[in-house]
């Protein structure tokens, strides 16, 4: 085995753990800071609670060694969807999952309390998709008990001093708890989202593979859920499109309304390779807690729910920034948090700025343009990945985009060094026919230089194929990538993926007019 791909090995089967939500929760895989046995509690004290409504929720604690049995401030740390709460104090730093882990926080001095959501495990009541009125309260109830333990540093009487970090559904939650409860003093949520409406049904197109992941996972884990979240899963695991009860549902928890609500300074960590919830997600957070002239800042990693084929850069980053952001805002340290914004490029290049403005963003920078003929059919289409390490990776090889046989191919030229930094634009022109008066086409975006589509990023975007001309214009999902001058990338248009199947039924589409344009940074 080469160097090469055993790295791409390990990248491949930590990125099985860090998924997360296909996952059962981060496991830790690729860990690191795995705080000395002789420091570390032999094992979680678990405890049982009531919530507002009588619900069970049941979860573990962890006192840390280094406070030398002193009060401590506590850390709460949530699993991912189909999870549990966490058991082992020696589980470091998820690295392709950007969540930190149980030892590191112990050993710098925080308890740690994980409990398992309503719906998971031996806690009752049914999942709500990490809602304000359930899972944020259940988030308060747990407050409440920390803050009547012997162990637990208190700000005042009743209002422990507390952060809370972890990744996915456990990012999640930290929107609903802290847009409601103020007394907690920071958030970490990592690779969680906005929306579940553009995050799962982007463009009114359903993202199947990640529907039927989800499914799956949570009937594998005996996971109780709202109906309403099983059957719009099992819709779009099947089906293009979900139903309007299910649409409503995905749009009732928007997280910008509760971001709205957050005044605990944020630390926003989401994925360049997520396709579950990509960076726009947690762009649309970031913009939402700026307004509300609180400490925020955003890190973007290479990993979340996706496997990371390129080079993820310095991986100390996730538990570096998240310790400098507990410290200073709950402990109240005087340590500096870093840049306000850190990105990593595909090359593993990490970049910074003072904040996230993407009114610096240009989209006059780089454009290109083409034309071409687009066979409808199944097969061709972007991905499952293939690859190295893919063996390894079972089902999750199948939510990885990969370059198109069957595609239309508009070359992008680079000019001089370049940073792509946010959403493409795309606008097309175009005519067809097929059985289905519409049908979807996806976009992605191909690094010639390695082959890897960036981000492992699709859009999709509806096509009326009726035999008329039609224009249609999208945002496409955002990407961070960097360019040399004379380096190119590919824009593909492709009929089918394994990732979204759009379940193309026959026909043609021809492209008359192919343009996009990238967003550059620093111009």
């Amino acid at each position: 085995m080469t160097p090469a791909t055993s790295r791409m090995r390990n990248r491949s089967l930590a990125a099985i753990c860090a998924v997360g939500i296909a996952g059962g929760g981060f496991l830790g895989t690729a860990t690191i800071a795995k705080a000395a046995p002789a420091a570390v509690p032999s094992g979680p004290i678990a405890f049982s609670i009531k919530s507002f409504d009588g619900t069970t929720i049941t979860g573990n604690y962890f006192r840390s060694p280094a406070s030398d049995g002193r009060r401590a401030p506590t850390v709460l740390e949530g699993p991912g969807w189909g999870g549990a709460a966490l058991t082992d104090p020696t589980a470091g730093t998820s690295t392709s999952g950007g969540t930190i882990g149980v030892a590191p926080l112990l050993a710098n001095g925080y308890n740690v309390v994980s409990w398992n959501p309503r719906g998971f495990r031996t806690s009752t009541g049914q999942a709500q998709a990490d809602s304000l009125l359930y899972e944020g309260r259940d988030v308060s109830a747990i407050l409440n008990w920390v803050a009547h333990q012997p162990w637990a540093q208190l700000d005042r009487p009743g209002d422990p001093a507390v952060g809370m970090v972890g990744g996915s559904y456990g990012g999640g939650v930290q929107w609903a708890a802290a847009a409601l409860d103020r007394r907690i003093d920071a958030i970490a949520p990592d690779i969680s989202w906005n929306s579940l409406t553009t995050s799962l049904y982007p463009n009114r197109t359903a993202k199947s593979g990640w529907a039927t992941s989800l499914y799956l996972t949570a009937v594998g884990a005996g996971q109780r859920n709202n109906p309403v979240i099983d059957t719009t899963f099992q819709q779009a695991a099947s089906s293009v499109t979900i139903s309007q009860q299910g649409i409503n549902f995905l749009g009732s928890w928007q997280r910008t309304n509760l971001a709205a609500w957050v005044h605990a300074p944020a630390l926003i960590l989401q994925g360049t390779v997520d396709t579950l919830f990509p960076l726009d997600e947690a762009a649309a957070n970031y913009a939402a807690v700026s307004r509300n002239r609180v400490p925020v800042k955003m890190v973007w990693f290479c990993g979340g729910h996706g496997v990371c084929l390129t080079n993820p850069g310095d991986t100390s980053v996730i538990e570096r920034d998240t310790l400098a952001w507990l410290n200073r805002y709950v402990k109240r340290q005087r340590v500096s948090t870093g840049a306000g914004f850190e990105w990593v490029d595909q090359n593993g290049v990490w970049h910074s700025a003072a904040s996230y403005r993407p009114n610096k963003v240009s989209h006059r920078g780089v454009s290109a343009g083409g034309s071409g003929t687009l066979s409808l059919v199944p097969t061709g289409g972007s991905g499952p990945y293939t690859g190295p390490g893919a063996s390894q990776l079972g089902p999750i090889a199948s939510l990885i985009a990969t370059k198109a046989p069957n595609a239309v191919n508009v070359p992008i030229q680079f000019n001089r060094a370049t940073k792509v930094l946010g959403a493409p634009r795309l606008s097309v022109t175009y005519s067809g026919t097929a059985p289905g008066s519409t049908n979807r086409v996806l976009a992605q975006i191909v690094d010639n230089s390695t082959g890897v589509v960036l981000g492992s990023q699709l859009t999709p975007f509806p096509v009326t194929l009726d035999g008329r001309t039609h224009r249609v214009s999208v945002p496409m999902e955002y990407i961070a990538a960097s360019a040399t001058a004379g380096q190119s990338f590919t824009l593909q248009l492709v009929a089918n993926s394994s990732q979204i199947n759009v379940r193309p039924s026959g026909g043609s589409v021809t492209f008359s007019k192919v343009s996009v344009t990238l967003p550059v940074a620093g111009h």
